[in-house]
């Protein structure tokens, strides 16, 4: 019974994952949320950046958001260090949850197995946030090839502009997907505890992300701006 139980809960946490981004990349084509809002001005820096005869700020914005990406990339390497070298002491580790757990039971093969889950999620942040560290660097080669802006039509500007804060866009998009393994790692801890408890967890970490990408106080400045 309890297997069975690990088992919805564990299918209960993918699917609230992958649903929920699935949702929140569909609802953000047609309602204003932080990925539309964060896309138009992401396509107003572009154009005003082809009109810049310095763009040293706008290179300097890029690496600082890089060096945000980097310090989540580098956190994710050493979490996943802690957690094979947690795998490595599965006896030890499921004895002392069973002393702060007494109502649960837990064998060695049970841990091993949660923890594998921890790693598959940290595993699969790092390589979002690498992607995304690697898409903002070819954002910082657009903006050191940009043309005079002054020189182009119209048409151009806004054409280069919008290529440009597209490239942004995805990047953004990656770094969101690997903050988003973050948080879904944190409802998964639960699952050392309860797998009902997991599965409310999840639930949890589901609506506060949904509340914050789509009725923050962030937003609404947001819009106003």
């Amino acid at each position: 019974m309890a297997g069975s139980i690990d088992l919805i809960a564990v299918v209960w946490f993918f699917c609230l994952w992958v649903g929920y981004t699935l949702f929140a990349k569909r609802r953000a084509k047609v309602v204003s949320c932080l990925s539309f809002e964060l896309r138009r001005k992401r396509n107003d820096w572009m154009q005003k950046m082809l009109l810049r005869d310095n763009k040293m700020a706008d290179v300097g914005l890029i690496s600082t958001l890089e060096r945000n990406v980097t310090f989540f990339a580098s956190s994710t390497l050493l979490i996943l260090a802690g957690l094979l070298t947690a795998m490595a002491s599965a006896e030890k580790l499921s004895l002392m949850l069973s002393n702060l757990v007494p109502w649960a039971s837990y064998s060695e093969s049970a841990v091993q197995l949660k923890l594998l889950l921890l790693a598959f999620i940290f595993v699969f942040a790092f390589f979002q946030f690498t992607w995304s560290l690697r898409q903002y660097g070819f954002c910082g080669v657009l903006v050191g090839a940009a043309p005079d802006g002054r020189e182009m039509t119209v048409e151009d500007q806004q054409l280069y502009a919008n290529r440009a804060a597209k490239l942004i866009d995805q990047a953004g998009h990656s770094f969101n997907y690997g903050l988003r393994s973050i948080y879904f790692s944190l409802s998964a801890l639960t699952w050392f505890i309860d797998p009902i408890l997991f599965m409310v967890a999840s639930v949890v970490v589901m609506l506060v992300m949904k509340h914050r990408e789509f009725h923050s106080k962030v937003l609404k400045a947001l819009q106003e701006c």
